[in-house]
């Protein structure tokens, strides 16, 4: 089959879409991928979408349903070729599976009516319902396509690591990532922190990391995940009293504390780890892994080819669009916390398989 993965993370950078050929589960070939970043307009309203009206709420997931579809459009046009399936995370809004829900919006009605090509999307619901914690859906495909490592981390809005235990798939969320690193970031008027540069200049605020360190999410055993609201709710809380700090040592003590669970999380696993394979927009932050590589001494952080870096998650989208039509599990209870793995995901129009 050939599909098209279309993630859109918490960082709001873009919707990335990634063109895959799978001739099985394990099996894929990556023909083109390509981000398309969201215009200030998007970026904004995105941002503040949780405080919205359940119109503009409303109203939002079908006209981000309508963007997807019109860059699906394009990068169709500009890549041509026979697409089976569109597989499209959305762009979460809400993610409190404590309360039994999440949401993404980005209509996969309006994807498919647009393209005419079968969609697949809402893939964390079910697992929810089911009483897991809908996040992280990634493990399974680090699983699958990259099981020769020892463990995967991702470094996207928020880091999160996977691997095996005695056969079984663990993935939690670790801290958020760039989600904070851009944060401040933006504090110069910068989209982010190039290669880490700037907060390599800077110097670590101590009390900063130690408030930091404190957050009780980090003592909480897996399967947990996190999202938007923890990060506004309990982690921008920790910075405000910091503000007057120059901006280089706010990012200098926030890479050194995402630096810090990382290694923290792989210590915990409780594994003799040798080799891992980082990816993400995370990965592309050279100071960020320096930081890394210190603190866990001779493990091996591996790179592979760049396309796969930065569109992994877009990838594996498409790899769970592939279960999901057949009828393969593409959720890991194991993972999640749910009662049983399942296959989830909406499906819209026919699928040829």
């Amino acid at each position: 089959m050939k599909i098209l993965g279309l993630m859109s993370g918490t960082s709001l950078d873009g919707v990335d879409i990634a063109y895959c050929e799978f001739s099985d589960s394990q099996h894929f070939e990556l023909i083109a991928a390509e981000t398309y970043n969201y215009p200030a307009a998007w970026q904004e309203r995105l941002a503040t979408l949780h405080d919205a009206s359940a119109e503009e709420y409303a109203l939002a997931d079908a006209e981000l349903g309508r963007f997807f579809a019109e860059r699906v459009v394009h990068f169709c046009q500009k890549y041509p070729g026979r697409v089976d399936l569109i597989a499209s995370h959305g762009h979460t809004v809400f993610h409190q599976p404590e309360r039994g829900f999440t949401a993404q919006i980005g209509d996969g009605s309006v994807i498919h009516a647009v393209t005419g090509i079968p969609v697949v999307c809402d893939f964390r619901r079910l697992d929810v319902a089911l009483g897991g914690q809908g996040a992280p859906l990634v493990p399974v495909g680090d699983r699958l396509l990259f099981g020769d490592y020892d463990a995967c981390i991702n470094l996207g809005g928020i880091a999160n690591i996977s691997y095996d235990i005695d056969g079984r798939r663990i993935a939690y969320d670790i801290s958020p990532c760039n989600m904070a690193l851009n944060h401040l970031a933006g504090l110069q008027g910068m989209t982010y922190d190039q290669g880490g540069e700037l907060a390599r200049g800077g110097t670590v605020a101590a009390a900063l990391l130690a408030r930091l360190e404190t957050q009780e999410y980090y003592r909480q055993k897996a399967p947990k995940t996190l999202g938007k609201e923890w990060f506004i709710k309990s982690f921008l809380p920790c910075l405000e009293p910091f503000a007057t700090l120059p901006t280089s040592n706010l990012l200098r003590t926030v890479s050194e504390h995402i630096a810090l669970r990382l290694a923290a999380a792989i210590k915990d696993s409780g594994i003799e780890m040798h080799r891992i394979l980082v990816t993400g927009g995370g990965a592309n932050n050279q100071y960020l892994l320096e930081l890394l590589k210190e603190k866990i001494g001779n493990i091996e952080i591996e790179s592979i080819d760049q396309r796969i870096i930065d569109f992994k998650e877009a990838i594996i989208f498409a790899l769970l669009g592939y279960l999901r039509v057949e009828g393969l599990p593409n959720t890991l209870a194991s993972v999640t916390g749910a009662i049983h793995d399942s296959c989830g995901g909406a499906i819209y129009g026919m699928v040829k398989v």
